[in-house]
């Protein structure tokens, strides 16, 4: 049981964004769940780096989100490490390109079941908890829920049901529980390779470069900590990009 005031799980928490997000809570004083699914080592090396900084302040938890069995354990584990739970951040995410003519049904599932049906069900299992906390939702979108992209139907699909998920979690949990959303823009670019399409998009956006896994962390942190009238709203972190 812990002795930490208040507990944040983070999905898909051992590397990139998640594990940002991760570390910027902790040093606001939150401790902190470490979902995740195959990153064992890299889960666990985070883990014990702040733990280092603050004993007993973070925790990790092995599941797999396409199953609605494994989410229960994954709630009921935060809640033996922990004790309690006053933030969920919804953040593991499958992408991959899925071209109309050769989209399988696997493909469908894993995509909509990570982006989507993952947060619907965590957030079900975690809601009673949070309600009695007081606590809050964030759900990490992205700009492409609004404007899909080209070759990821099942992706942006997936996102667009995340965003409407978090405008209909604020209004079902209200008015106990805060439910907001981020939209990443150019942040971290998921194929090797990518730099001169990285360029031809940085040229055109109103800033002109790429964010950072920090800026999101930064975002999600203002919507657990500093926006207490905030709520059912999801917001662009993407240099401009969603204006064009």
């Amino acid at each position: 049981m812990s002795d930490i005031q208040k507990i944040a799980l983070i999905t898909g928490a051992a590397r990139r964004i998640g594990a940002n997000i991760a570390k910027t809570l902790h040093e606001a004083g939150y401790g902190v769940v470490i979902h995740y699914r195959k990153s064992s080592m890299e889960a666990n090396e985070l883990v014990r780096q702040l733990n280092e900084r603050r004993a007993n302040s973070a925790w990790a938890v092995k599941a797999d989100l396409r199953s609605v069995e494994q989410i229960k354990f994954l709630f009921d584990e935060t809640m033996v490490a922990a004790g309690r739970l006053d933030v969920l951040v919804n953040n593991a995410s499958s992408f991959y390109p899925t071209p109309m003519g050769g989209v399988a049904e696997q493909q469908w599932d894993d995509l909509l079941g990570s982006n989507l049906k993952a947060p619907f069900f965590i957030s079900q299992a975690a809601a009673p908890e949070l309600k009695k906390r007081r606590g809050c939702i964030v759900n990490i979108v992205d700009i492409y829920a609004k404007r899909s992209l080209a070759d990821y139907p099942v992706y942006s699909v997936a996102k667009a049901g995340l965003y409407a998920l978090t405008e209909s979690l604020a209004k079902e949990l209200a008015p106990e529980v805060r439910v907001n959303g981020v939209s990443p823009g150019v942040i971290l670019w998921p194929q090797a390779g990518a730099v001169k399409e990285a360029e031809k998009v940085l040229a055109k956006i109103p800033l002109q470069r790429q964010g950072s896994a920090k800026d999101i962390a930064e975002t999600v942190f203002f919507l657990v900590a500093q926006a207490s009238y905030i709520t059912g709203q999801v917001i662009a972190v993407d240099g401009g990009k969603s204006l064009l």
